[in-house]
Order: C-alpha cells, then sequence, then structure tokens
C-alpha cells in the first residue's frame, strides 16, 4: 500500500577539488513492492525539472534505480561494485553517463527509513564528478 511521505534529499557533488550540496524537502509517496521500495515524487521549478515524476526504486543494497519522467527522462542503474551506462534527460537535451557505484546504504521500511548512495560520473569514459545522495523519508505527519 502507498504511504504518503516527506522526503528530505541532500546531494553532494564534488569535483576538481570543488564541493557543491542541494537539499530538497519535498512530499512523495513510499510503496514495498516485493522485496524493493518504491519512492515517488513530483519535480519542481527548485530541481530544474517541473513537470516530471521521479520514481526510486531500492532492492536492498544491491541495486538502486532512479527513473525521471515528463519534461526530461532519465534512467540511472545504480549497483555496487558495477558501471551502467545510463540515459540522463535534461531540458537541454539528453546525453548517456556511465554510473560506477560505490556504495549504497538501505534502511528503508514501510513509511520511512533513509537510503544512502555514493557513485562516480562519468561521459565517454572522461570523469565528471563523484557524488553521494542521502534520502530520509518520513511519515507525512512527522
Amino acid at each position: 500500500m502507498k504511504q504518503k511521505v516527506q522526503l528530505k534529499m541532500r546531494t553532494v557533488l564534488e569535483y576538481d577539488g570543488e564541493r557543491s550540496e542541494t537539499e530538497l524537502l519535498t512530499y512523495g509517496t513510499i510503496e514495498k513492492n516485493g522485496s524493493s521500495f518504491v519512492i515517488s515524487y513530483e519535480e519542481s521549478d527548485a530541481t530544474g525539472f517541473d513537470g516530471a515524476t521521479t520514481t526510486i526504486t531500492a532492492e536492498g543494497e544491491k541495486i538502486v534505480s532512479i527513473q525521471r519522467r515528463g519534461t526530461a527522462n532519465a534512467n540511472l542503474v545504480i549497483e555496487t561494485g558495477k558501471k551502467h551506462h545510463c540515459l540522463y534527460g535534461t531540458p537541454y537535451g539528453g546525453l548517456t553517463v556511465g554510473i560506477f557505484t560505490h556504495k549504497i546504504s538501505n534502511t528503508l521500511f514501510e513509511g520511512g527509513g533513509s537510503l544512502y548512495l555514493k557513485y562516480t560520473i562519468d561521459v565517454n569514459t572522461s570523469y565528471i564528478s563523484d557524488n553521494e545522495i542521502y534520502l530520509d523519508v518520513y511519515p507525512e505527519n512527522s
């Protein structure tokens, strides 16, 4: 059963000695689907993807997929210790990126928990950045 939740997502990007952080607070849903948890939320002007819906599917600590559908489309596969080539859409056009995952930590449960992802992105085998996502999920009324 889908449950309404609050989401707090902090992303950290490191490139060439520079570090930038962004934080997003929004509402969405979480649902258990077999052994996976599916989190979904609507993007906004704040993220630059207004009109898109993002769905994160976490299967334990092995694999996470992030799909964005709408004004910009993306399909990222994040799997510990492996590199995947994924389509990443932006309002300016799409590109294929390589994602090598260093770590996934998943403590999601029905109605809450957290998810941590650490991965490296490259385009045409050229290093782009090291990335971390910290996603905290809370019951809607907390």
